[in-house]
């Protein structure tokens, strides 16, 4: 099947799926399981009329305006085994790693890797192989390569995660694999602290809608792809004064960006800790609504970094990584 061809199966087979979902979604008691934080969604009313909107892989920068929306967030402290990456897209697991601090870069890549394949394989059945391709490593201080992100979004679009397929796995292995289900499942901890600065928020796939997604281009810092095709090891801090200019970058790939709606049900993990994960599903070719879409799966989960105004002063900056996955299935 061409691209092409997929994607407009998949623009009709959304454009029928338009009703939301009727699926039950949990609902929190409105003790103090709950923040209310301010979030940052594109204003595609902003965008003019003919141009692609764009983001940068290396900066919390892009070529559209940002709105702010306040919303409810609830804790999923105590509710974890309500929540999956098949009915809301998301899932949250205490699994404590050997690895502690995530400074050196051969550790993260072999013995980290390895527990990530592991620990994905004990907690989602059928699971029959796992492709690390990249990770990325945020810490909140003023000379990190990488900061948390304040934008809600979704890493790959449907047609940017078939691309990691094909571009990380042989030609014939990966057209195969194709054919079966497929999913992109970033896999994020907090480092050496609670991640009670600038936590992760995540929306419950089943109060989304098709048309709250928009495609957006990454761009990447310009080099020889030709002969360096492994992002890892490069991140190094954005000049601020050019953040908001293309000039020197590339497209590389396509996210998602969230447009805001009242029906979005925001949730975290309070205080989340070094020894406990967030599966946080980008793609699922099982998804509802996709070519070989099964009702009632989750397709991709929409997140962002927040302020949250219970935050104690004093509190360590946010240290985090995500390990970004391509998963296969028997």
């Amino acid at each position: 099947m061409t691209l092409s061809s997929t994607l407009a199966r998949r623009t009709l087979t959304q454009a029928l799926r338009q009703t939301p979902k009727l699926l039950a979604t949990p609902v929190f008691s409105q003790k103090s399981n709950m923040t209310t934080a301010i979030f940052k969604h594109i204003d595609t009313s902003a965008i003019p009329q003919g141009t692609r909107p764009w983001v940068k892989v290396d900066a919390d920068a892009s070529s559209f305006k940002l709105a702010e929306h306040k919303r409810s967030v609830n804790n999923l402290r105590g509710r974890e085994s309500e929540f999956s990456t098949d009915n809301s897209g998301f899932a949250v697991y205490k699994e404590p790693s050997k690895e502690k601090t995530f400074r050196d870069e051969a550790a993260v890549r072999s013995g980290y890797y390895q527990e990530v394949g592991d620990l994905l394989k004990k907690r989602i059945p059928g699971i029959k192989k796992v492709v690390i391709f990249d990770h990325t490593i945020r810490r909140r201080t003023p000379d990190a390569a990488r900061a948390p992100v304040q934008q809600v979004h979704v890493d790959q679009t449907p047609a940017a995660a078939e691309a990691r397929v094909r571009r990380h796995l042989p030609a014939d292995e990966a057209e195969e694999l194709l054919k079966g289900r497929f999913q992109i499942i970033n896999v994020w901890r907090p480092i050496e602290n609670p991640a009670t600065d600038f936590p992760l928020a995540v929306i419950d796939w089943r109060t989304t809608k098709p048309d709250d997604f928009v495609p957006v281009d990454l761009l990447y810092p310009k080099r020889d792809f030709a002969t360096d095709n492994d992002d890892r090891g490069k991140e190094v801090r954005a000049d601020e004064s050019k953040w908001h200019s293309a000039e020197g970058y590339e497209v590389r790939g396509e996210t998602m960006s969230v447009a805001p709606s009242e029906a979005h049900k925001f949730y975290y993990q309070k205080d989340m800790t070094p020894d406990e994960v967030l599966l946080l599903k980008c793609y699922d070719s099982w998804g509802e609504g996709q070519p070989q879409g099964r009702d009632g799966i989750a397709v991709r989960t929409p997140h962002t970094a927040f302020v949250d105004p219970q935050t104690p002063e004093g509190t360590p900056g946010r240290q985090s990584i995500e390990v970004r996955c391509l998963v296969f299935y028997d």
